[in-house]
């Protein structure tokens, strides 16, 4: 298919997939009963509201967490009302899988959620997903922006909510340069154009996307600024409801799921977030090379960024372009800041932050050019390790933070130890733990590692194992006809990766091994079913 005739295809694709976010639904379960006594509650005894903020592609680049570079003044003030965890990683470094990770409660290795294209509901029917988990116990849920992942063959959970989803784009340009008024690989992946249209050529003979732009234009240009105005909009009918003196009185506690895209590429935000920035002051990364002994399919490599113009799809990426990128990205963190900020005031002017838990997750890293890597898909620090916020008011001390290590399956029991609900049962796997008694106390320690995983397409999936000082990469070979293959850093000595310490440190990968065999076998699951 030619150019011309996709190009001629854009409009009524676009029409279609604004139906995209459908899905299965399914029937909840009975309502289970409700502890009476929730670790937060206002005076007049009622349930805690729960705001969850999701930010697509979000590494810990962020003042509170001590990057330098970075403008984050709504984020580091939301860090000041809460604590902060600073050794907080992702089940799996690509974004349906961490979604489902977050709702689940289940790591990948525990459902077999690796990759793109099955839903969860196929192998998990009853499945209680954590909104669902509060509606049952008399929430009102709702979502907009991106929570779960819609595009790449999956869709939205519509049994999750309420009512129904409020989706937002994820790929956008507004400026007619950067698509050159064509439909793009990304939006073609983002849309699910594939589950509408049959036939579609290979997602390489499409046109490539801007991998970013910077129009003067007003953060509602784009799709976080109208997310932002949304929730806020939501917050204030949700209020309205609530009090005697305006509505019924009987309005419920809400469970409300606010999902931003940015820094996702593309990095098309307004000028004035590029403006904040001096691109030959951000730093370049410190070390480009393969890790020494790694395997070298452990790398990521070019992969989403190759959709992208005028990123090289193949051979070296110039200094100019580095810049570029790691530029967009600092810019399109500053601008979802703006959008939190935007939330978290009106948040306070409705004065509902008293009785309000606030969740602030990041659903992985980003490769900011180390290892040569860019955006996620690995097993590396910079690729798993995100920004992870509670505030609670009355548990977790403002300002407070903790070296304590915590996964991605921790939000769902904590949230609902937090607001006095039952511990999630399934009937899924249920992986996460509690971290309520680290928000009392950021000393006290539940766990000694962090577990993460990633696949390869060689048979292999890597289990991860993070504890404070190290991390072991096990390369499992999923048919069990391979031995398999470690990586070992030591991150006291080596912070960048530089070298796999498993052949020269023997009695280490012994006691790293020992904790990696405390994990089950990765799950084939999802694999089977497909």
């Amino acid at each position: 298919m030619k150019i011309f005739e996709i190009k001629r295809l854009t409009q009524a694709i676009a029409a279609v997939a604004l139906a995209a976010g459908v899905c299965m639904s399914a029937t909840a379960k009975d309502k289970p009963p409700v502890v009476s006594s929730p670790a937060l509650s206002s005076s007049n005894g009622s349930k805690p509201n729960i705001l969850l903020i999701l930010v697509d592609d979000l590494k810990p680049a962020l003042g509170s967490y001590g990057d330098e570079h970075a403008i984050s003044p709504n984020i580091d003030r939301l860090a000041s009302m809460g604590i902060r965890f600073d050794l907080a990683y992702c089940n799996q470094a690509v974004c349906m899988a961490s979604r489902y990770n977050l709702m689940l409660s289940s790591r990948s290795t525990s459902t077999g959620f690796y990759s793109f294209g099955t839903e969860f509901r196929e192998i998990y029917p009853d499945a209680v997903t954590l909104p669902q988990h509060f509606m049952n116990a008399g929430y009102h849920a709702e979502s907009m922006g991106k929570v779960y992942h819609i595009g790449h063959g999956n869709t939205n959970d519509d049994a999750s909510w309420s009512i129904p989803h409020r989706k937002a784009k994820v790929i956008e340009y507004i400026v007619p340069e950067s698509t050159g008024r064509q439909l793009t690989r990304e939006e073609i992946m983002f849309q699910n154009t594939r589950m509408h249209f049959q036939g579609l050529p290979p997602i390489r003979e499409f046109p490539r996307g801007a991998i970013g732009e910077a129009p003067d234009v007003t953060d509602e240009a784009y799709a976080d600024g109208r997310v932002a105005i949304h929730a806020i909009n939501r917050m204030r009918k949700l209020k309205k409801e609530s009090d005697p003196s305006t509505g019924s009185g009987q309005g419920k506690p809400f469970f409300m799921a606010v999902g931003f895209a940015r820094p996702h590429l593309p990095f098309s935000v307004p000028k004035m977030y590029w403006d904040m920035y001096d691109a030959d002051k951000l730093p370049l990364p410190e070390f480009e090379e393969h890790p020494e002994g790694a395997p070298a399919f452990a790398v990521k490599g070019r992969g989403e960024m190759a959709n992208y113009k005028p990123f090289p799809e193949e051979g070296p990426v110039s200094e100019d372009m580095k810049r570029y990128v790691i530029h967009g990205y600092y810019a399109s963190v500053s601008y979802v800041d703006a959008q939190i900020g935007r939330v978290i005031d009106e948040l306070e002017r409705l004065e509902l932050d008293d009785n309000t838990i606030v969740v602030l997750w990041g659903d992985h890293g980003w490769h900011l050019g180390d290892h040569g890597s860019w955006t996620k898909h690995d097993n590396y620090e910079q690729a798993n390790r995100i920004p992870f916020l509670f505030v609670a008011p009355g548990v977790a001390k403002p300002g407070s933070s903790t070296k304590q290590l915590a996964e991605t399956v921790d939000i769902y029991p904590t949230l609902a130890e937090l607001a006095g609900l039952p511990a999630p049962k399934g009937p899924q796997p249920i992986d996460g733990l509690s971290l309520v008694p680290v928000l009392r106390d950021p000393k006290k320690r539940i766990r000694d590692h962090a577990y993460h995983t990633f696949p390869r397409n060689n048979n292999r999936v890597g289990q991860a194992i993070r504890t404070e000082r190290y991390r072991l990469v096990r390369w499992v070979d999923m048919e069990g006809e391979q031995e398999p293959i470690y990586e070992l850093y030591d991150y006291k000595t080596d912070q960048v990766e530089k070298v796999n310490l498993a052949e020269s440190k023997p009695e280490l990968l012994k006691q790293m091994v020992a904790i990696a065999d405390r994990h089950p076998f990765p799950s084939q699951n999802a694999r089977n079913k497909k």
